[in-house]
């Protein structure tokens, strides 16, 4: 799977791009599941990444969106994926104590990492 950041070195998006970027990973943040998903649905990457390394699926698991978390995680989303402090999803929503994140077990046992494991259980019913 290929790495989609907003910005790197030497590399210079026009102002409009940036501004879709910055909406997207708001939504993000915010929760919008369903936005996110029209979005990741017309073609945005699902492991979209900002200059901290952030992707769509740290920012929602770390503001506890669990819908947002699991409308992600269905379109492809990498819930191993560490950001530049070497943090994954899970572990930003341990920090900040999101329950809604962390709770739920999975039902069953899918095929991943462990955090892929833990993440998808917490947002099966999504």
């Amino acid at each position: 799977m290929a790495d989609h950041f907003v910005d790197g070195p030497g590399y210079k998006l026009e102002p409009e791009v940036l501004d879709l970027a910055s909406r997207i990973f708001d939504l993000a943040r915010s929760g919008d599941a369903a936005t996110l998903a029209v979005y990741l649905d017309a073609g945005v990457p699902a492991n979209l990444t900002n200059t901290n390394g952030d992707t769509l699926v740290m920012l929602a698991s770390y503001y506890g969106h669990k819908s947002a978390v699991a409308a992600l995680i269905e379109r492809g989303a990498d819930v191993d994926r560490h950001n530049n402090r070497g943090q994954t999803p899970l572990a930003g929503a341990v920090f900040k104590n999101e329950m809604s994140i962390m709770e739920r077990r999975p039902r069953s046992r899918p095929h991943g990492s462990l955090e892929r494991r833990r993440l998808h259980g917490c947002c099966s019913n999504a």
